[in-house]
């Protein structure tokens, strides 16, 4: 049965989009997991600061290497395969790490391998998924199914960090032991997706990644795309550094600093449960012209009100926003992308924005050098405000294709 045939059934009643949903929120949750397991445990065994930074370091280096290759693999071979074989391996990787930390055995050479491995197979997971999720999703529901693919990332958001720190105080081996039977459950529930049958180009891999590259940076339309991306996502990654230096400043108290991040986390929720609706509602120039705009004028804001609750809510209401602007920039890419180029899309642009995320931290980190929050604020809304007008000089973006 083609896609176009399932074109009236609910993606509630959608078995593979449903596989392909969960599996993707485990893949998530566990980096979440990993992302707070594996320098608290370096911590702990080490108490060396440098050795725990190395570990995140390995991790994000490791997730950043893996996007394009995976992209390229995931054009030329079975897409389920490769998402059970990433899954799997974590799987192994995690558990000898944990049988270790269990037995004792603490070594830093194990978990820096583990590291890498929870990199590259957790970003290599991704391409494959994003690649498949047109071939299970018919296109009048694409946009509905990017938005709710959205709402993943605040769960592990919320979720992750915080399971993390509980399991580690219970002990350093239990995060790694709860991401080995997550994992695990998700290779097994993946092995009930069915995805349509596709014949991909044989084709030499350098020439796949270069072909990627070009088709990417060379559509008029995606390209100022992927620039609009990394603004945004270099924007909300240093904003949270900034936000969360400031309350180190005012020495708030762990609740309140937990809801300012839970606003963050509860805001996104929000807006991925109407992004669908949104994106069908609003033109989509409005949409990504609007973005930049608006977190510039809700930064503004937050530079003036009271570091706390306060906070929370104003960053509540720029996560809102975010769902919606990623649907309407996602659902394009992925229709007017070939099939046989989609994984490259996705690494592509994952590569890209995701480097300017990595970026976003340090460069939050050095607007807060001199301790002056609101002035990191006023700058950061200043820049936010620069994207804006550039999207709004952007004659692309303006004319931004609307898709229902």
């Amino acid at each position: 049965m083609t896609v176009e045939a399932r074109s009236a059934v609910p993606l509630s009643r959608n078995r593979n989009y449903n596989v392909l949903w969960g599996s993707q929120l485990v893949s998530e949750l566990v980096g979440q997991l990993s992302l707070i397991a594996f320098p608290l445990m370096v911590l702990a065994a080490t108490r060396s600061s440098l050795q725990m930074g190395a570990v995140t370091a390995v991790i994000a280096a490791a997730t950043m290497a893996a996007n394009v290759p995976a992209g390229v693999l995931v054009d030329r071979y079975d897409r389920k395969l490769i998402m059970l074989v990433c899954q799997c391996v974590r799987t192994v990787a995690m558990a000898i790490l944990a049988v270790s930390l269990f037995t004792g055995n603490f070594s830093l050479p194990l978990v820096l391998v583990v590291a890498v491995a929870e990199g590259l197979m957790g970003a290599a997971f991704d391409p494959a998924e994003h690649a498949a999720l047109p071939q299970v999703v018919p296109d009048s529901q694409l946009s509905d199914a990017v938005a709710r693919n959205t709402v993943r990332r605040y769960i592990a958001t919320l979720i992750g960090p915080a399971s993390a720190g509980f399991l580690f105080a219970v002990s350093p081996m239990a995060p790694f032991a709860v991401a080995v039977v997550l994992l695990a459950l998700s290779c097994l529930v993946l092995c009930f997706l069915r995805l349509p049958a596709r014949v991909a180009e044989p084709q030499n891999s350098g020439a796949a990644l270069v072909d990627g590259f070009r088709w990417v940076l060379g559509h008029k339309v995606i390209r100022p795309t992927v620039v609009w991306l990394m603004c945004c996502e270099l924007f909300i990654s240093a904003l949270l550094i900034i936000v969360l230096a400031a309350s180190g400043e005012e020495d708030m108290a762990p609740g309140e600093l937990g809801v300012i991040m839970i606003g963050f986390g509860v805001g996104g929720l929000l807006g991925a449960a109407v992004a669908g609706r949104l994106h069908a509602l609003l033109p989509a120039p409005a949409v990504i012209v609007g973005f930049p705009w608006v977190g510039a004028a809700l930064t503004l804001v937050m530079a003036f009100v009271p570091t706390g609750v306060w906070t929370g809510v104003v960053l509540g209401g720029i996560a809102f926003c975010i769902p919606t602007a990623f649907t309407t920039v996602m659902t394009y890419q992925l229709t007017v992308a070939p099939d046989a180029l989609r994984g490259r899309l996705s690494g592509v642009v994952g590569l890209f924005a995701g480097g300017a995320g990595a970026i976003g931290p340090l460069v939050g980190g050095l607007l807060m050098t001199d301790g002056d929050s609101q002035g990191s604020l006023l700058i950061w809304c200043a820049c936010l405000a620069l994207v804006a007008v550039g999207s709004t000089l952007s004659r692309t973006l303006r004319r931004f294709p609307t898709l229902s």
